[in-house]
């Protein structure tokens, strides 16, 4: 007999950010909704989590290099030509998705770089409250491998 409190349905995913230590349980697969982006705080980190369309998950750095706020999470997924992007809620500049490369500007206001920071996100089979010990194991889908730092994680739902 299954108990719906500790064993997670057929099919529910778990999505995991590596913060440089480890792997990191920030939400259910569930909890984000195709082309739509959440904020995560991870540690002292705000990063911005993307499920696309065909399932794909891209974790970028949330902060917008051209105005400095947190809020790339609010931004729009779509494609420029071949290379799909993360549009700016903000200032509107194209950020490729698979590099964080800024496809409009090279450099901010500022003078820094406009490439955001590619977290390493994946999923893996299971429930964020069941199972949340095995945080660390190798199953699950890897991507988007990058340099992070650490902390906690947590989700901020729009």
């Amino acid at each position: 007999m299954t108990d719906p409190l500790t064993d997670p349905p057929a099919g529910r995913a778990v999505v995991e950010i590596h913060d440089g230590d480890a792997w990191v349980p920030v939400c259910e697969l569930d909890d984000l909704l195709p082309g739509r982006g959440v904020a995560v705080l991870l540690g002292a980190a705000q990063v911005a989590l993307f499920r696309d369309p065909a399932n794909r998950l891209y974790a970028l750095d949330n902060r917008d290099p051209f105005t400095g706020a947190q809020v790339l999470s609010r931004g729009l997924l779509g494609s420029r030509g071949p290379t799909g992007v993360l549009i700016s809620p903000m200032l509107k500049q194209a950020f490729a998705l698979d590099s964080g490369r800024c496809l409009d500007d090279d450099t901010a206001p500022d003078g820094t770089s406009t490439t955001l920071r590619r977290w390493p996100v994946r999923r893996r089979p299971g429930n964020l409250h069941a199972g949340a010990s095995d945080a660390g194991s190798s199953q699950g889908d890897t991507s988007h491998p990058g340099t992070s730092h650490g902390g906690e994680g947590g989700v901020h739902k729009p």
